[in-house]
């Protein structure tokens, strides 16, 4: 009776299973919430016989109810990638923004702890770098990226205000580029697209001419810092990703020599706003939390070269 409970939203999707995973071996009771947009209940279906583990399928845009006490909530709920949030950025905006005030407003009732999931996104095409959690971005609010962008940046924005005018016990976490097992096929981010053409034989395509940054997380390394940020006593924005920095050109050629192909890498024309660099300061996250990545790129990769491979079989 005594075991604490959780509600994570966007429990099917690559982040929240994973975050249903860690919580439920430290202990927890989980309650997992999805409307399955861009979630798979694949991704959680071997916690359905446990005890310590139930699932409600439900939009948070929507009211929000979960009988019973509730200790923390930690909102991972959202279309994730440039390609879901193109075709649904209605959905995208709701879900930052109403679903954000319908779990502040249950975490107000409940008592609860809430971590809400922002992205280095809120930084748009950064003029700072590395960035720093005090740089407020350049964003467009009405590029094609704006609907992400700025659903994100509302989401800190409403958190804050139910931190200072309710009490609400708040956290912030600003995700940078993770990978791992359970990332979708056609997500169309960096990674699974360049592993997914490797694997059937085609040409891997990069935009531009390949020279923008990204900085790749394993998803373990980011669960552990979201969990350490969970628990710890800091309430603004903290930076969880690897700064170890790479071209997409560079990593292209990671990929193709890590999957043995002879594909070659083609160029395409840069989508409006992307980003061309992207690295974290996490002096935030090594002085408040103790946290830095463990997991070297090498290493992440090849585990998820491993389940990419296995998810194409089926």
């Amino acid at each position: 009776m005594n075991m604490k409970r959780v509600l994570i939203t966007g429990a099917a999707g690559f982040l929240g299973s994973h975050l249903c995973d860690r919580f439920i071996a430290e202990g927890y009771q989980v309650v997992g919430m999805d409307n399955l947009l861009t979630g798979n209940l694949k991704n959680i279906e071997h916690l359905f016989p446990l005890k310590e583990f139930e699932y409600y399928h439900h939009d948070v845009s929507k009211f929000v109810h979960v009988p019973g006490k509730l200790d923390y909530i930690l909102h991972f709920a959202s279309p994730a990638s440039p390609i879901d949030y193109l075709k649904m950025p209605i959905q995208t905006l709701k879900v930052g923004s109403l679903g954000t005030h319908n779990l502040l407003g249950l975490a107000k009732e409940k008592k609860a702890r809430i971590l809400v999931a922002s992205t280095s996104e809120v930084y748009g095409d950064p003029t700072i770098h590395p960035q720093p959690e005090e740089y407020w971005g350049n964003v467009n609010p009405v590029g094609p990226r704006g609907v992400y962008d700025e659903a994100k940046r509302f989401m800190e924005s409403i958190t804050m205000a139910y931190h200072n005018f309710h009490g609400v016990e708040t956290r912030i976490i600003r995700i940078f580029n993770t990978y791992g097992p359970r990332m979708r096929l056609d997500d169309g981010r960096a990674l699974p697209a360049f592993m997914s053409q490797a694997l059937t034989g085609q040409d891997l395509t990069v935009f531009g001419d390949g020279s923008q940054t990204r900085s790749f997380c394993y998803v373990s390394d980011l669960v552990d810092g979201i969990y350490r940020l969970l628990l710890s006593d800091y309430h603004l924005p903290v930076n969880i990703g690897n700064p170890s920095e790479i071209t997409l050109k560079e990593f292209a050629e990671e990929i193709i020599a890590l999957t043995n192909s002879k594909q070659k890498i083609i160029y395409q024309p840069l989508p409006k706003d992307d980003p061309k660099q992207r690295k974290p300061d996490i002096t935030k996250a090594k002085e408040l939390l103790g946290w830095e990545p463990k997991v070297d790129r090498k290493e992440g990769l090849k585990i998820t070269y491993e389940y990419f491979k296995k998810a194409l079989n089926k």
